[in-house]
């Protein structure tokens, strides 16, 4: 049914963009909470928990992950009913989903991590920020707000359409593909369209939860993103950013950042050369040069 609909076209982009990626370094699974997550590790140096997009999977961050590889040991893992992860019996929350992040890098030897979350990936990143704060030294948010107002208006039309209902018209898109290449019940396909459907349709507001996040924070955004930027400066505001000059040598700067990518949208922005210049050195405690 999406394949007369312009804001669905991103699917072809987002899968357009898969790449097969070098073999890890380790990979395996852990059971959490009810949840049997798939992980793999590439490469070596301080720990970064990657975390992709709503129906999408590890190799979706393609070469942005190969590059990350290079400097870091990455952490990456297909989230609740993705990829490789079933979707299983338990109910599927974003919430649920942070708390077990903490577990899995913990069962992996990390107390603590620096966390990269795209989309859907930055929310559960940022719950597990929230819940679990000792957890997340470092966090970037990737195009992700912390409420359900953050969507631009004509989001909502096309959110209310992702069901199991599309699953058939979808059959031959390169999503469907992708995945039945790797989930372990590929008839869980139209259940993972209402879980994902039913999530992006739910009212949220995690404001008064900011607070509680104790990591610094990076919030991402491409300019021509399906999130508003007077929504991303507002959370940046709740970060305790834009409230006055830094000063001549910085002393009133604080310790979260905000970037605006120019000409990036929401399903371009996690595989651009640019996301990972903007975000390594804040997750390495240096400059943005």
């Amino acid at each position: 049914m999406f394949k007369n609909i312009n804001g669905f076209k991103f699917f072809a982009v987002l899968f357009a963009a898969t790449v097969a990626l070098a073999k890890p370094v380790q990979s395996g699974r852990h059971s959490i909470n009810g949840v049997d997550y798939y992980f793999e590790i590439h490469g070596k140096g301080e720990p970064v928990l990657l975390l992709h997009g709503g129906l999408g999977s590890i190799e979706f961050f393609g070469d942005t992950l190969e590059q990350l590889a290079r400097s870091r040991k990455v952490i990456a893992v297909d989230l609740h009913g993705h990829g490789r992860t079933a979707l299983g019996k338990r109910k599927w929350t974003i919430e649920q989903q942070g708390d077990d992040m903490a577990d899995l890098v913990k069962r992996l030897g990390h107390e603590q991590v620096d966390v990269i979350g795209y989309s859907m990936g930055g929310g559960v990143a940022l719950r597990m920020a929230i819940q679990k704060p000792k957890s997340v030294r470092r966090l970037a948010v990737i195009s992700f707000g912390f409420s359900d107002d953050a969507y631009h208006a004509d989001m909502r039309p096309l959110h209310a359409q992702l069901s199991s209902a599309a699953a058939e018209g979808l059959k031959e898109s390169p999503m469907y593909r992708t995945y039945a290449a790797v989930a372990p019940k590929v008839d869980d396909f139209p259940r993972l369209l209402d879980v994902v459907g039913d999530w992006l349709r739910l009212k949220f507001d995690w404001s008064k939860e900011i607070s509680k996040i104790e990591a610094q924070v990076m919030l991402v955004y491409g300019d021509s993103d399906m999130f508003r930027l007077d929504h991303a400066v507002k959370f940046y505001e709740l970060l305790g950013g834009n409230q006055r000059d830094a000063g001549w040598q910085r002393e009133n700067q604080g310790k979260n950042r905000l970037a605006i990518i120019p000409d990036e949208t929401h399903y371009d922005l996690f595989t651009t050369p640019r996301l990972l210049s903007t975000v390594l050195p804040f997750l390495d405690g240096r400059r943005v040069k």
